[in-house]
């Protein structure tokens, strides 16, 4: 039977497989992430969660495979032949990142200003009308502050408007980035890890955030997360990766019973899942990963000549 996020989902991924050299780092994975769902890839270190994201976004160009994202009214765009802005401009994909990487040195209003660009310079017609101070990009100006000043108080920064966003505490900061992500406007929302770091009390707050940002705005959101409180708590759709290949796929309850994710995650043999599955299930799986490195990412992206990607 088909799940919910089979039925209509927002972004699909196919056969997805990305080679460094002789590593492989993704093979062949194939999942869905539904519309205004909140989707959460998860797996020990080194599973290959961020370089999915990389693919997702066009940092990475897949060496095979298809990324869809499906947008109402049957417009799709095809993730892996559009370059990495177009994808954000067009297909409204944001994200963040596993570090935080703000303006430090800009006030927190104006970390939000930048991420309107796209709209305010073409407001301005590229500069000049910026420059006269046309009604139309005084207009689209007034507008972005606007919804700056909206994501500023949803995220409980708007009383720090006015500092550099470098001097915002820690939870602070991780709020800021996906404020400023969802100033583009964005159909599907890529947050890499945007627990860590985080004490309790602000792992909370962000599931709260998360779950108003899905609830109301309709937004689909992808998630990489290793703080399953989190994951447990909001996620409507799990997805498991281990080596780069998709272990688990389905309702977080399915998923913290299923046999290979524990094995995944603790290493144990056969006769010692069912007391640890019990376990996993009294504490929400909140276990530590398996210790190893990840596996080396290399210098360069590599980027083969890419197509534009809409498809009606």
């Amino acid at each position: 039977m088909s799940e919910n996020w089979s039925s209509d989902p927002e972004l699909r991924v196919e056969h997805l497989t990305m080679r460094f050299g002789g590593l492989t780092a993704i093979g062949d994975l194939s999942f869905d992430a539904g519309r205004k769902q909140i989707t959460a890839l998860i797996g020990p270190n080194g599973a290959g969660k961020t370089t999915v994201f990389n693919c997702i976004t066009g940092f990475y160009k897949p060496t095979e495979g298809m990324i869809i994202h499906r947008h109402p009214g049957g417009r799709e765009f095809l993730l892996e032949r559009m370059d990495d802005f177009r994808i954000t401009q067009h297909s409204k994909v944001a994200r963040t990142f596993q570090n935080i990487r703000l303006f430090g040195g800009m006030t927190v209003l104006e970390n939000l200003m930048v991420a309107q660009h796209n709209v305010l310079m073409r407001a301005s017609g590229y500069t000049i009308g910026g420059l006269l101070g046309s009604g139309h990009f005084k207009k689209r100006e007034a507008e972005a502050i606007e919804l700056a000043k909206y994501w500023l108080d949803k995220t409980g920064v708007v009383d720090r408007a006015d500092d550099a966003a470098g001097d915002l505490p820690y939870g602070a900061q991780r709020r800021l980035e996906i404020a400023r992500a969802m100033c583009t406007r964005p159909r599907l929302l890529c947050l890499d890890e945007p627990a860590a770091g985080l004490n309790p009390r602000e792992s909370e707050e962000l599931n709260k955030l998360l779950i108003s940002i899905r609830d109301e705005h309709d937004m689909a959101i992808l998630l990489i997360e290793h703080d399953m409180s989190v994951v447990m708590g909001i996620s409507d759709h799990i997805v498991v990766l281990d080596y780069g290949r998709k272990i688990s796929d389905g309702t977080p309850n399915h998923v913290k019973n299923d046999p290979a994710v524990i094995r995944a995650y603790l290493g144990v043999e056969d006769e010692q899942e069912e007391p640890i599955a019990q376990k996993l299930v009294a504490e929400g799986l909140k276990v530590h990963e398996k210790e190893g490195p990840a596996p080396r990412k290399p210098a360069r992206r590599t980027t083969p000549a890419a197509k534009k990607g809409t498809r009606k």
